[in-house]
């Protein structure tokens, strides 16, 4: 009876090691598997439109700028420049005779069909301390036409070429540059118009891209280096 004790206790000291020779075994081929997978992982066109969309919205729409009240003019902000002019071609504002000795302050006004449209698009409106008010108006928002091509730089890197569109609102198709409203301007104010106050070709040609991207702990996101 001592010696069946003697000889199960012998094997039982044998199989210990045994198993966590075993379970060691297994956690290194566990371990190694889930890296092999997750370095064959790619990033997928869907992840790459996520990103791609969110960095799009994060540029904000085109917008205009614009004060109502007795303007005065200032290195900023000049009620005769082109958008003050095109948006009362456009029927949003109306721009009064200036007033003072020399001609300082210009009353603008907004007209009902403005005040309309300025509420739909949901511009922002500060009252300023001279008493005037200033709107940003959006024009339109990039959104995303396609995901063209993904290339895998690393398992956690990559470029994505992509395409994205204007989408213009009401005023936006006003401002549109290859319209008949910013047409009728001179090729300086058209330029100024393109360059400083939100004038685009809303309905011209895709652009397209290249954005660099990495994956960390909150999966794939534009590369920050």
């Amino acid at each position: 009876m001592f010696e069946q004790e003697v000889e199960l206790e012998k094997s039982q000291s044998s199989i210990l090691p045994l198993l966590i020779i075993v379970v060691a075994i297994l956690t290194i081929v566990g371990v190694s598997g889930y890296y092999v997978i997750e370095a064959r992982r790619v990033l997928t066109n869907q992840e790459a439109s996520a990103v791609a969309t969110d960095v799009l919205k994060l540029q904000g729409p085109a917008t205009v700028h614009f004060h109502t009240g007795m303007v005065k003019a200032s290195v900023n902000d000049k009620p005769h420049d082109p958008h003050y002019r095109l948006l009362e071609k456009a029927g949003v504002i109306s721009i009064g005779k200036d007033t003072g000795q020399y001609g300082q302050t210009t009353p603008v006004s907004l007209t009902q069909q403005g005040e309309r449209l300025v509420n739909e698009l949901g511009a922002t409106v500060v009252k300023e301390k001279d008493g005037t008010q200033s709107y940003t108006v959006p024009l339109a928002m990039r959104t995303l036409s396609s995901v063209d091509k993904v290339n895998m730089i690393s398992p956690s890197r990559a470029t994505v070429d992509i395409t994205w569109k204007w989408e213009p609102n009401k005023l936006g198709n006003l401002f549109d540059a290859s319209g008949s409203l910013v047409k009728g301007f001179s090729t300086w104010d058209r330029a100024t118009l393109i360059q400083k106050y939100g004038a685009d070709f809303y309905h011209g040609e895709p652009t397209k891209v290249t954005l660099a991207m990495m994956k960390g702990d909150k999966g794939w996101q534009i590369a920050i280096e």
